[in-house]
């Protein structure tokens, strides 16, 4: 039996949950969710709490179960609390800008990056060099960040670049500290 999938997820108050055959809608402070799962998959809602259940003990249902179970969870928790990714622009000219809803990085490039924010998801500037995801949608707020990340990645011999906050960085030594060590 899954573990994850086993476990009844607790509606807060606030959250509205509406489970219509395979498609399940979220509705709460921060926003609205809709997303349709696989057909086999039983959903149920009783009493302020969402419950998961499968047809068989069959390897793609066991699959499924657990993440089932933590799509729906992720929903509720979103809409209720959202999710927040922090960005670092670490290095000698590396600036954010905020223009409206959209984000420009200077990143030592020859131009600017412009980052649109899709619908659902904010950015915001803090400082010159903090640069906020936040929004319902735990796999938008995810990809969003990952997609600013990716335009100046951290150097692995400098540590200069975009990095979640909080990231460790290993930096390499460099030829000169190489040559000195042998």
């Amino acid at each position: 039996m899954s573990r994850v999938g086993s476990q009844p997820i607790p509606v807060p108050s606030g959250v509205d949950v509406l489970i219509s055959g395979n498609e399940v809608t979220v509705k709460g402070p921060k926003g609205k969710l809709q997303q349709r799962f696989d057909p086999d998959m039983i959903l149920s809602e009783e009493n302020g709490v969402v419950q998961v259940g499968r047809p068989t003990d069959q390897r793609q249902h066991r699959a499924l179960h657990g993440l089932t179970r933590t799509l729906v969870a992720n929903m509720i928790q979103g809409v209720n609390e959202g999710y927040v990714k922090t960005l670092e622009l670490v290095g000698i000219g590396y600036r954010a800008h905020q223009s409206g809803k959209n984000v420009s990085l200077s990143v030592m490039l020859s131009h600017t990056v412009e980052v649109e924010a899709p619908p659902g998801i904010e950015l915001t500037v803090e400082g010159a060099n903090i640069v906020r995801v936040s929004g319902a949608d735990k796999q938008a707020v995810g990809q969003v960040a990952a997609t600013m990340r990716a335009v100046r990645p951290p150097n692995a011999y400098t540590g200069k670049g975009i990095r979640y906050q909080g990231q460790q960085i290993k930096l390499k030594p460099g030829k000169s500290a190489r040559r000195a060590l042998e």
